[in-house]
């Protein structure tokens, strides 16, 4: 449990970070998040069954400050909505 804490805390402190595709496979695996690989084009899909919204994500390297912005937002918003159903992670 420390590590999925520690991970999704560097990239909130850290969002300018050299991200990889990989650290966000990591982070939406350890959160329960459903992560979508592109039919076409270049951008991940990952979403929350329990959110309405979902975020796209570049697999270029260097991930973009405002890409790890909007990620690290939606896990706290997935795992507040794990919160209000009753199932804290």
């Amino acid at each position: 449990m420390a590590k999925k804490r520690k991970l999704l805390d560097q990239m909130r402190d850290n969002p300018r970070g050299d991200w990889s595709l990989g650290d966000v496979k990591t982070l939406a695996k350890q959160e329960g998040l459903e992560l979508r690989s592109p039919s076409r084009g270049s951008h991940y899909v990952i979403s929350s069954p329990h959110l309405r919204d979902s975020v796209t994500v570049p697999h270029n390297r260097p991930i973009k400050t405002i890409y790890i912005k909007f990620l690290t937002d939606y896990t706290l918003a997935h795992r507040d909505a794990l919160k209000g159903k009753g199932k804290a992670t």
